[in-house]
């Protein structure tokens, strides 16, 4: 599969508020956006925890005093749904991939030849789930969120020691959402350093200016919620991304990624054709041959066709070799040095 960088990342995740009509709507906002792929997410609140068990505590989340399960039943996405957004996708010919959570999800995800798996953060201590996906052979993008250092390496070595090496990490900090202060993209090359593979971000934080700053510092992968109208509601509507939103995201980022480039100092061959700008020095009086060149005489001015300033000094007190008129540069062929 051909990966074009920036590659942007639209999470349907619960944002589909129930409705199948709304899921495949989001898949074609999302293709209309521009974004390179949609992502669902596989699994049933039974595959993740036990009802009546868990409640959320903190009290910033969004979800606080909420049901761990009755959260999950609300926002899971049925898997016989699934077929159907595969195919939409295809429609329009935008890649969609899913973050399953269990052996039983990666199945059916098999069964739709879902060409990417996606590790979600709190799946990362999950090791018979990685070592599963990493049997499929396919590409595996993995979230960090909430994790120490140990457990990344832990987690990309059993991914690597179980015959796969096509990992993409992205930093990522799960709260919802988060601040600008807290997400420390400066991590974002320093993981590509460390775990030697592609690296993004899963950014929740407001707008898309940390998307974009992440881009500049080497991110290929940006992985952001999105909606159809946070007026809507939905699980996720407060910390998403409308459609406008995201196009703008698609574009600021390609910019970012465009504008990257590589170290390089000295005019560049599109500039070539604006150094003229510069200054240098020209005659800002009629001068007769065998005149004195002086500073009443000579201007530094744009443009750059005449001798560069730094000779301003060395040409006084010289002579002109001929006629000058006013408003031409100064040259070796009119001046004796």
């Amino acid at each position: 599969m051909k990966i074009k960088y920036p590659f942007i990342i639209a999470e349907m995740s619960g944002n589909h508020n129930k409705s199948l009509d709304n899921a495949l709507s989001l898949v074609d906002a999302a293709a209309a956006a521009g974004a390179n792929a949609v992502k669902i997410q596989t699994y049933t609140a039974d595959t993740l925890t036990i009802k009546g068990a868990h409640k959320i505590t903190e009290p910033s989340s969004p979800w606080f005093n909420r049901d761990l399960y009755d959260l999950y039943e609300e926002a899971h996405t049925p898997w016989d749904w699934h077929e159907a957004i595969f195919k939409r996708a295809k429609e329009k010919n935008i890649i969609c991939f899913s973050s399953p959570f269990d052996e039983t999800a990666v199945d059916l995800l098999e069964s739709l030849d879902n060409p990417i798996y996606k590790i979600a953060s709190f799946e990362i201590n999950h090791i018979p789930l990685l070592k599963y996906i990493a049997s499929t052979n396919k590409p595996i993008i993995m979230s960090t969120g909430a994790s120490k250092l140990s457990e990344i390496e832990e987690a990309v070595n059993t991914i690597r020691n179980n015959g796969n090496s096509n990992i993409v990490l992205l930093k990522c900090t799960s709260t919802y959402p988060a601040s600008p202060e807290n997400t420390n993209i400066l991590t974002i090359p320093h993981l590509k350093k460390l775990f030697n593979c592609e690296v993004g971000l899963s950014d929740h934080t407001l707008g898309i200016g940390v998307s974009i700053a992440a881009v500049g510092l080497g991110a290929k992968y940006i992985e952001k919620h999105f909606c159809l109208d946070r007026e809507l509601g939905g699980v996720d509507s407060s910390f998403s991304l409308n459609p406008s939103e995201l196009k703008s995201l698609v574009e600021e980022s390609k910019r970012a990624y465009l504008s990257r480039g590589k170290i390089k100092y000295g005019i560049s061959e599109a500039e070539l054709k604006v150094d003229a700008g510069k200054r240098s020095i020209y005659f800002c009086d009629n001068l007769s041959k065998g005149d004195i060149i002086s500073k009443d005489n000579i201007k530094v001015i744009r443009p750059g066709f005449g001798l560069h300033p730094r000779y301003f000094d060395e040409v006084l007190g010289k002579k002109v070799k001929c006629n000058v008129l006013k408003g031409d540069p100064l040259s070796n062929k009119n001046i004796e040095f």
